[in-house]
């Protein structure tokens, strides 16, 4: 392979000319005969038995170029790439711009490059650390939730339903009178105060009781998924045939014995408390570092090529369906459902994605300026992690992810953990 010319065309662009010789061409094209002979038929011959001098003979010199040419480009693109140490975002056009026996094959290939960016003032970021302060209010409501959760379901026949009873009753839905498609159920079970139907719907089943029949009007909201019913009144016509209520057991020393490893309430609140506050110190970091994060991706400047913001969408989206194939949601479902186009849908991703792009450069960028590198021993750790989490021999891990990567990763933590340290940080 050899480099006929490399030239910047615009930023973030590279076009380069490069050429296998006659010799690889010729070894490529009899690749190409061999691995499809057994299918080819020429007067004379039996299937797959004909020459590689006949077949061309019979349907013409080229016969076998555009095979030679695909993986001769296959075989020598990641060779140009790494002879000219590009850092390429994409490949968005390739030429042959010549192809024959005596001359070999050329080829005029278009790269997008990783972007060069800039970043200043990343030392010394302000930021404020805010930790929510744990008092007897919410350890309470903490034990409350536990309480609610421990609750005995009880028939309730002697009141009308309240809020946190679960009913179990008919419903169906009228608009101008007539009924509407998907506005029928029996037998529905529905927490009240859970927010599962539309505004106001709730709110009216409280104070009602069993077997009396009554109505509930609500107005659907403007953004409601079905368009014939968004914005519009509706009556639904309701009958009540169950009311389950919860009965709390009581807060004392044998709840905390029945619900926990500990003998007393006040040691089930003592924990409670202690925890709770390890979570508002994590919540507190991490908005200390979306804030920090915010500032850097705000201080980074460079061009960067659209195709980056499309690439790490079209991951996001990979991801989404991995996240959900146990429910067996795929993304083509998702869309059936909500009435959404995958534009749409593709849109939904491109605001995380656009900040996880810039904050990446800009890390990257402040662990060349600082010289952060990662250790062997970073390395060996990382990969040893990694392997205990996803429950793989070491080998396999080290196969899948290059040392390149990881090291990369690495730069980029050790890159916000500098920033981190060197920010002015308020409590």
């Amino acid at each position: 392979m050899e480099i006929i010319s490399n030239n910047k065309t615009a930023v973030n662009t590279v076009e380069v000319e490069f050429k296998n010789n006659a010799e690889e061409f010729e070894a490529a094209v009899q690749t190409a005969y061999l691995k499809k002979r057994k299918n080819i038929t020429v007067p004379g011959f039996r299937k797959g038995k004909a020459t590689r001098k006949m077949i061309e003979t019979h349907y013409g010199e080229g016969v076998f170029y555009d095979d030679a040419v695909n993986a001769i480009y296959r075989g020598t693109i990641d060779d140009v790439i790494k002879e000219l140490d590009l850092e390429v975002v994409d490949v968005p056009k390739i030429e042959v711009t010549s192809v024959g026996k005596e001359e070999g094959v050329t080829f005029k290939a278009e790269f997008t490059t990783k972007p060069e960016v800039n970043i200043s003032g990343y030392k010394g970021l302000e930021a404020i650390k805010e930790v929510k302060t744990i008092g007897d209010e919410e350890v309470n409501a903490e034990l409350s939730r536990m309480q609610d959760r421990n609750a005995r379901i009880i028939d309730v026949t002697d009141r009308a339903a309240q809020k946190g009873d679960t009913v179990v009753f008919d419903f169906e839905g009228f608009k101008d009178g007539e009924a509407f498609e998907g506005g029928k159920g029996d037998n529905f079970k529905l927490e009240l105060g859970s927010g599962r139907f539309i505004p106001g719907f709730e709110d009216q089943i409280e104070g009602k009781k069993i077997d009396e029949p009554f109505e509930v009007n609500v107005t659907f909201p403007e953004d409601y998924q079905a368009e014939d019913l968004a914005g519009k009144e509706a009556v639904f016509k309701c009958l009540i045939h169950e009311i389950k209520g919860k009965e709390l057991p009581e807060l004392d020393d044998e709840f905390a014995k029945d619900v926990s490893e500990f003998d007393t309430l006040d040691e089930l609140k003592a924990d409670l408390k202690k925890h709770l506050e390890e979570h508002a110190e994590h919540d507190a970091d991490n908005k200390l570092e979306t804030d920090l994060n915010t500032q850097l991706i705000e201080k980074l400047e460079g061009e960067i090529p659209e195709v980056m913001y499309e690439n790490r969408i079209t991951e996001m989206m990979r991801d989404w369906e991995y996240n959900n194939r146990f429910q067996g949601i795929t993304i083509q479902d998702y869309l059936k459902y909500t009435g959404t186009t995958i534009e749409q849908f593709r849109e939904n991703f491109r605001d995380p994605a656009t900040k996880q792009i810039k904050l990446r450069l800009a890390l990257e960028k402040i662990a060349a300026l600082e010289n952060i590198e990662a250790t062997s021993e970073e390395l060996e750790k990382h990969y040893a992690d990694l392997a205990e989490e996803h429950k793989m021999e070491l080998d396999k891990v080290k196969s899948i992810i290059s040392e390149k990567n990881l090291a990369e990763d690495i730069r980029v933590e050790k890159a916000f953990s500098f920033v981190k340290d060197n920010a002015k940080i308020k409590q």
